[in-house]
């Protein structure tokens, strides 16, 4: 498969961005023709383009690639490299998934380095959109920093995020949505998985999962590190659930101290 020109890469950042109903006029099936080409070109010339990675340990069904994404000078793509829609899709809770946010939370590194600077967990989040929110078909976390205005609304109500879902207690984002939200504790996601977490804690999720948006944003709560994972869900026609919203491509990393 020949390597995918800045053009088609710049079709797929467009497609991230794109509202559902304009992106039904372009290929929903970009991203994972990215992914194949990724895979063919790592395994053919030991080099991953035009992704950054591309993981294949143990195998291709559990393997990821991250990816550049050209919107933002910061943002980063998780993308499986099997086919999986999104998060709709039952086989990220197979018992033997891979935790795609646990690599996603990995592969920060990327932005920081694309930020030049040694950013904070607290400044860094993980965003999956609902189905009706997207405009490709595989699944895809999205990297980069969280919103100022994000991360400082959730350190005002950490102390009132526990362990179990629960309404967050402030809007968030342009459009003020209300989030459900819990806190856990861990350096990493590890054995953490949010796809988890939604289905098997919040009743009705399980059975509409498609319906749903995951952001999962580092915290340090009381010098514990950890996470606050949101969930919001389509409550109304039109509103669809990107958590992306929260996500800030154009300032990442502008007020981190410098990488020494």
């Amino acid at each position: 498969m020949r390597l995918l020109t800045l053009a088609t890469l710049t079709i797929v950042s467009a497609l991230m961005f794109m509202g559902h109903a304009r992106a039904a006029n372009y290929n929903p099936d970009i991203l994972w023709n990215i992914v194949n080409s990724c895979v063919d070109n790592e395994h053919q010339h030991n080099a991953p383009k035009p992704c950054t990675l591309v993981n294949l340990r143990p195998d291709r069904a559990h393997g990821f690639a991250v990816l550049k994404d050209i919107r933002g000078a910061t943002q980063y793509l998780l993308l499986p490299t099997r086919k999986i829609t999104g998060i709709e899709d039952p086989l990220i809770l197979q018992p033997d998934a891979t935790n795609y946010f646990a690599e996603a939370w990995k592969a920060r590194r990327f932005v920081e380095r694309a930020a030049h600077r040694r950013l904070p967990r607290t400044f860094i989040a993980l965003a999956v959109n609902s189905q009706p929110s997207r405009g490709q078909n595989q699944l895809h976390i999205h990297i980069d920093c969280v919103r100022a205005d994000v991360a400082q609304a959730i350190a005002k109500q950490e102390n009132h995020i526990g362990k179990n879902w629960a309404p967050l207690g402030v809007a968030l984002g342009k459009a003020q949505h209300q989030y459900l939200a819990m806190r856990v504790n861990g350096a990493n996601l590890g054995r953490i998985n949010p796809f988890k977490l939604l289905a098997n804690q919040l009743p009705g999720a399980r059975a509409n999962m498609g319906q749903h948006t995951l952001v999962v944003v580092g915290i340090r709560h009381h010098s514990v590190p950890g996470f606050v994972i949101l969930d919001y869900q389509i409550d109304h026609a039109g509103d669809f659930a990107a958590g992306e919203e929260l996500l800030d491509h154009n300032r990442c990393g502008a007020a981190a101290p410098p990488t020494h």
